[in-house]
């Protein structure tokens, strides 16, 4: 599969992801404070996110190790969403209210990149000696 198929896959796992986040929130929202809510919804949607990209978007077998990395894809996107924000609001003036959507646009290929390098990344074989039975 080329990058930019794996790109266009990546998209719509966003879209999903961001739907199906915002479901669990409303739902979750009837019996949880909101913030409770939010972050149940978020561990859901990101757990989601994992294996629809693992199967969907880069075709490879979903591990423990790729999982526990995963988070660092949403960490990538917080960090350059938020200087974006800072730069296009402080620095650039422009408005409060569409910063963080030009901000989130310009983070989706810097994410994409780390998680395409979490989710293909070649196991390491861990040699007979080392392991653990």
């Amino acid at each position: 599969m080329t990058v930019k198929a794996q790109m266009a896959r990546f998209a719509l796992v966003g879209v999903v992801n961001t739907g199906t986040y915002y479901g669990c929130y409303l739902v979750l929202l009837n019996r949880l404070p909101y913030i409770a809510a939010h972050v149940a919804a978020f561990a859901l949607s990101m757990t989601g996110s994992f294996f629809l990209n693992s199967y969907f978007t880069y075709r490879t077998r979903p591990t423990w190790r790729k999982f526990l990395l995963f988070p660092l894809t949403n960490a990538a996107n917080f960090v350059i969403t938020t200087g974006g924000v800072y730069l296009l609001v402080d620095l650039a003036g422009f408005s409060s209210r569409y910063a963080p959507l030009v901000a989130a646009a310009a983070a989706i290929p810097i994410t994409f990149v780390v998680s395409r390098t979490i989710m293909l990344r070649p196991e390491r074989e861990v040699p007979a000696a080392e392991r653990v039975s």
